[in-house]
Order: C-alpha cells, then sequence, then structure tokens
C-alpha cells in the first residue's frame, strides 16, 4: 500500500445528480423541480411560519404577557444549608467563594439567602441579598449578614 493507490472505501462516495443537462440525462426538463408553482422556480424561499396560505401559528395564538428588563434573578440558599456547610467543613465566614466550591452556583450567579431552617453557629455570610427572617436568625445566633 503506498500513497499511489489510496482510495475510498468502497460506498462512501456517490456521484452527484447533473441536474438540467438534456433530455438524455433523464434529470433534464423540470429538473427535479416538477411542474410550475413557486417552488418550481428559481430565487424561491419559503416564508419562516408560511403554512401554504392558513392563519400561520403565530397569528392564530393571541399575545400575552412580557418580560420584565429590569428583572433580578437570585439563587436562594436557605440558613439550613449554610449551618451544613458550617458545620462540615467548619467555617466562620460563608461567602460566595465558598458557595461556588460547594456547587450550589456557578461564579456569575446572585445569591440570597432565606430563612428556612434554623441557624446556631455564629458566623459572618455574604452574600447579595438576605430575606429579613434570614437577617434576624444571623444575628439571633451572633454573626452577621454582610451584604455585597
Amino acid at each position: 500500500m503506498n500513497l499511489s493507490n489510496l482510495k475510498p472505501a468502497n460506498g462512501s462516495t456517490k456521484t452527484r445528480k447533473r441536474i438540467g443537462r438534456g433530455p438524455g440525462s433523464g434529470l433534464g426538463g423540470t429538473s427535479t423541480r416538477g411542474h410550475k408553482g413557486a417552488k418550481s422556480r428559481s430565487g424561491y424561499s419559503k416564508k419562516i411560519g408560511f403554512e401554504g396560505g392558513q392563519m400561520p401559528l403565530q397569528r392564530r395564538v393571541p399575545k400575552f404577557g412580557f418580560k420584565n428588563i429590569n428583572r433580578v434573578e437570585y439563587k436562594a440558599i436557605n440558613l439550613d444549608t449554610i449551618q451544613k456547610m458550617a458545620e462540615a467543613k467548619g467555617l466562620e465566614k460563608i461567602g460566595i467563594n465558598e458557595f461556588v466550591a460547594a456547587g450550589f452556583i456557578s461564579s456569575n450567579q446572585l445569591v440570597k439567602v432565606l430563612g428556612n431552617g434554623a441557624l446556631t453557629a455564629k458566623l459572618e455570610v455574604q452574600a447579595h441579598a438576605f430575606s429579613k427572617s434570614a437577617v434576624s436568625a444571623i444575628e439571633a445566633a451572633g454573626g452577621s449578614a454582610v451584604k455585597l
């Protein structure tokens, strides 16, 4: 075997259809496009959502709702989760880096601490937002809630 006798595997290549090259080829005349109609013409392209003249779906279905462009999306983390993290790792300060390391959030997400569960450890908790119940529970345990 050498470079001069290399060839593709059997069945891996096909000869292309030579369309519109006269009646002898069997693919002349209409060039496999059928007779008349928009699809037989050059330059034809169907509009997105076109359903053959039937009222298209996006016009049949009514419009509703809106997207608030000022919405801020937070990832919620509860106090019981923070308590488990503090016990497992023996931390006094828990912030965004610890949440990312634990796999609760990705580095570009915002965090809101919610007050579900009990917190007994004295911690400094850093987050982008806190619920009122979370702040009161953290301060009751002797810790502090630091807003970023």
